[in-house]
């Protein structure tokens, strides 16, 4: 089954109005390509790297989604080339984005990355530490919080729906809050294997990779 086919049975699952982030990570350009001619312009990439070696292939249309953990040191090359990134997890990295937009007049749109199943392996802020990253937020003048994203803990469907609606419940309720420079247009959550389940309780972004692309072979990267 090739991605084109893959696409047709993604899309007939997700509604119109839920973005499909297609997570291209590893996968060449020629597979990019062969999505962005199925109609996809959203594209999910975990490194910057990677990101950008990809950037000047793509028409100018494409959206960009850095998805993955995102060093301090590396926000430098993304200012100005991504639509959205989906892991703002501390304020050390809220005050590099600041400063780095500021300094070339533009906004960043960012999505605050919540560990919302308190895994020690994963990045992302923890539930209690949201506030004082909202606070910092509020100083802002080159950040926009745009909403929230997990990736939630392996497990079955029981469990997956538990940690969706707690996502759902602290979007919902930051919703209603007065926060300046924050937004709760986005939720973003589910990938290949939950996706279903996130946009039920939920989600309006979801992230799938290996649905549409296949299996991922590291030793490309």
């Amino acid at each position: 089954m090739g991605i084109t086919y893959n696409l047709q049975k993604v899309k007939e699952k997700i509604p119109k109005e839920v973005t499909l982030v297609a997570v291209s990570k590893t996968k060449p350009i020629e597979d990019i390509k062969e999505a962005y001619e199925q109609g996809i312009r959203d594209f999910g990439e975990n490194k910057v790297q990677e990101l950008m070696s990809k950037y000047d292939e793509m028409n100018s249309d494409v959206r960009w989604h850095l998805i993955g953990h995102l060093q301090v040191n590396k926000v430098k090359y993304i200012v100005g080339k991504v639509f959205l990134i989906h892991s703002l997890d501390s304020i050390k990295l809220l005050k590099e984005i600041e400063k780095r937009y500021t300094n070339e007049g533009l906004k960043a749109d960012v999505l605050i990355y919540v560990n919302i199943g308190r895994e020690e392996s994963k990045t992302g802020i923890l539930e209690e530490n949201l506030e004082a990253l909202l606070d910092e937020c509020q100083k802002c003048n080159s950040v926009n919080v745009k909403g929230l994203m997990a990736v939630i803990p392996v497990g079955d469907d029981n469990s997956n729906r538990h940690y969706f609606r707690k996502m759902k419940a602290i979007f919902d309720d930051l919703k209603h809050k007065n926060i300046k420079n924050v937004d709760m247009k986005y939720l973003s959550m589910g990938m290949t294997h939950d996706y279903e389940i996130a946009i039920a309780e939920g989600a309006n972004i979801v992230r799938v990779g290996e649905g549409i692309f296949g299996k991922r072979d590291y030793n490309k990267i």
